[in-house]
């Protein structure tokens, strides 16, 4: 199946984003994401897409401080606002998707009614916008299944499949098996899996495809069954051992890595 290839905006270092989306048209990627954006940002960044013709694939909302939308109290509202303005800007820049964390860290809070009713308002937020939020899997899947429990009958709603997260939290559960026919987007990544010497240790090291020991054939099994047709979309940046290497070279290394996958 030909799907298109991306990349997050933010894989090389320095702060021109539109010189960035440039460089990742030229390696030869047809979408890309971003973090969260303004309204303005957003805006900006679509309109040089469709300049060179890059497709605005989604937004990721932040994720700082996930676990205070469990919890009684005011710190979570930093973060609720930061996600509602996340699907703003996607609204207004035409982006599809918003990719919202549901928990953070090995130990988040339980399940809560104060949790959901906040989830709620961010899924209604977008049912409003026209925009479709996509859950990603983390650490741990409790918070997650019911989220995406809770949303099955929303047609907004779907999964954000995070293959490196699969390796190195969650191995033994695969989350395509439970959420592949929902699957709206994915992030692509390489790791060695849960370490072998600290189990709580976070190995989440965002390698690039074959420099860790993931599975991609079996990825893309998985994928072509539930008949997913988004882009295949790599979260990762310029870090060593590549720093040195030119971003023009390093774009077009992990391009071909991407294209490698593709094929599988």
């Amino acid at each position: 199946m030909e799907r298109k290839l991306g990349i997050e905006l933010h894989c090389l270092p320095g702060a021109d984003k539109l010189a960035k989306l440039e460089k990742i048209k030229a390696a030869g990627f047809d979408t890309f994401f971003s973090g969260g954006e303004t309204v303005e940002s957003a805006l900006a960044l679509r309109e040089k897409a469709e300049q060179i013709g890059l497709t605005y694939d989604f937004i990721h909302a932040p994720f700082g401080g996930t676990n205070d939308l469990w919890v009684a109290g005011l710190d979570y509202f930093k973060l609720y606002q930061s996600i509602l303005g996340s699907i703003d800007a996607a609204a207004a820049a035409g982006v599809p998707t918003v990719v919202v964390h549901v928990t953070s860290g090995w130990w988040p809070p339980h399940i809560s009614d104060i949790g959901l009713a906040r989830f709620d308002g961010i899924v209604e937020h977008a049912l409003k916008k026209g925009v479709k939020i996509a859950f990603e899997n983390i650490r741990k899947i409790g918070n997650l299944a019911a989220i995406m429990d809770r949303y099955e009958r929303v047609e907004n709603v779907g999964f954000c499949f995070d293959n490196g997260h699969e390796l190195c939290y969650t191995g033994n559960v695969k989350l395509l098996d439970l959420y592949g026919t929902r699957t709206l987007c994915t992030h692509i990544h390489d790791n060695y899996g849960r370490d072998k010497n600290d189990i709580w240790l976070d190995a989440d090291y965002h390698l690039l495809p074959f420099d860790g020991c993931y599975d991609f054939a079996d990825m893309m099994r998985r994928l072509d069954r539930d008949g997913y047709t988004g882009s295949l979309t790599l979260e990762v940046n310029k870090k060593k051992p590549y720093d040195e290497m030119t971003d023009e070279a390093w774009l077009s290394m992990v391009y071909q890595r991407l294209v490698k996958i593709s094929k599988m």
